[in-house]
């Protein structure tokens, strides 16, 4: 049945579809935010709206695929649709399919875009910016939120293509960042995700220059902004972490409590081959070592990486080398992918050899076999102790059902999960204690103390 028009006089509406990394949610919460700004409203349908914006991902095949059939699906209900996010750099692998798409935009172009929606639905009415929450609009639910501390990044790897669609690094002042986690801590935030592409090469760019805060002046450094995220009393968890030397210096602010002790580092490989060939900053570092050393200043220490079977030249001998590397670091939360060949890539003009598709599919099934073991057996060691979980979805009390929540080892999305007894109602949101009395693979389950 066709939508009944609405008004003339009433908001445009526009319908979202955002895919890919944190990053870009991120990008699509800034979007967003200004839109409903100056008066649009959100559509839960394509078909309901006056203009659709994709967000794109772009930087495997298989996203490209995934962002070019979201396109497709938004033209068909809709008609009226523009492109933005990292796909919207190689503009011409989407107007080669979808010519009549309105505007094309790349990452982190905010202004094309609301400029682009200008043109194909006009505001109502002016900016009326105090209608908004001070927090901005979110995307995720009202207890997480994710905090971009920087744009692009000024690493070579390659096997990426992201400097190319985003550009190098461009690191937020100090001030602006730790006044946006003050608002979303006023907003009721309970954990704030710090991402960006390379986080801890956070204020290099700017030479770390100093910004007022409130009565001081804080530097644009991974540890001063660590150790002032850690003040606002909120669940600080850090996203891709490159292991660079001063990582080392977070390690008391987490035994202290300050932020969690949690480090999501993507490792890549472990094999010093493989490493040298994905151009890897820090791979000369004695990671193991260190790993241990982190360990022993902080030994509720969570680590989570993702990693890269497959690329090409990686011998049998690299991957064997991989999973012994894979046991002795104990990686808590592992993921690998499958290598895909990305079109302007440095890794496609190597030479080095491809790995066949059927041994790729072996590594990576045993690759997650060895790490679901090394999970598992590291869970098993939580039964008895009490941890602190957010809850994520609602439970306890008359219903008898658990609630759903998160440990301070466990990101949202990626992790694993804590199933919680309580004969009081859990509410999203609540940070309580609980007693773990059983383990699997990647997930607990206990009961509130």
């Amino acid at each position: 049945m066709q939508e009944q028009q609405r008004p003339l006089s009433a908001a445009p509406r526009v319908s979202f579809v955002s895919l890919g990394c944190p990053k870009a949610l991120v990008d699509s919460e800034r979007i967003i935010t200004r839109l409903r700004a100056e008066g649009y409203e959100l559509s839960r349908t394509h078909a309901g709206a006056d203009v659709v914006i994709v967000n794109t991902c772009g930087f495997l095949d298989s996203a490209k695929a995934e962002s070019l059939e979201a396109i497709g699906a938004a033209l068909n209900e809709n008609g009226k649709v523009i492109v933005t996010g990292c796909m919207g750099a190689e503009p011409e692998a989407i107007t080669t399919r979808f010519p009549q798409v309105l505007a094309i935009t790349g990452p982190q172009q905010y202004e094309s875009v609301v400029d682009a929606v200008h043109r194909a639905a006009a505001p109502a009415h002016d900016p009326f910016v105090d209608l908004l929450p001070e927090q901005g609009v979110k995307l995720t639910p009202r207890h997480y939120a994710y905090l971009k501390i920087s744009e692009g990044c000024d690493n070579s790897c390659s096997f990426c293509i992201i400097p190319h669609l985003r550009g190098p690094l461009v690191s937020r002042p100090a001030a602006d960042v730790l006044r946006e986690a003050e608002k979303l801590a006023r907003a009721g935030v309970k954990e704030l995700l710090v991402i960006s592409q390379d986080t801890s090469a956070y204020g290099r760019d700017i030479r770390y220059a100093e910004s007022m805060f409130g009565d001081r002046s804080v530097r644009a450094r991974f540890l001063d902004l660590a150790r002032e995220l850690g003040d606002l009393g909120l669940w600080v968890r850090l996203h891709y972490v490159y292991p660079y030397p001063h990582v080392d210096e977070v390690m008391p602010l987490m035994a202290e409590g300050k932020i969690l002790p949690y480090l999501d580092i993507p490792f890549q490989h472990a094999a010093p081959n493989v490493l040298k060939a994905m151009k890897r900053p820090a791979n000369e570092e004695k990671t193991l070592a260190r790993i241990r050393a982190w360990r022993e200043a902080c030994p509720d220490l969570a680590l989570r990486s993702t990693f890269i079977v497959g690329f090409p030249g990686e011998t049998d001998a690299d991957f064997d080398y991989l999973l012994d590397w894979l046991g002795e670091a104990e990686i808590d939360r592992a993921g690998a992918f499958k290598y895909e060949p990305v079109a302007g890539a440095p890794a496609e003009a190597l030479g080095l050899p491809a790995v066949p598709d059927d041994v790729k599919e072996t590594r990576w099934k045993r690759f997650m076999e060895k790490q679901q073991a090394i999970s598992a057996r590291l869970m098993k060691r939580k039964i008895g102790k009490r941890l602190s979980v957010i809850i994520d979805e609602p439970g306890g009390g008359p219903s008898g059902a658990r609630a759903k929540g998160r440990t301070k080892a466990d990101a949202p999305q990626i992790d694993g999960a804590a199933f919680i007894a309580s004969r009081r109602p859990l509410r999203v949101g609540d940070i309580v204690t609980a007693k773990i009395e059983r383990a699997e693979a990647y997930d607990v389950y206990g009961a509130a103390t």
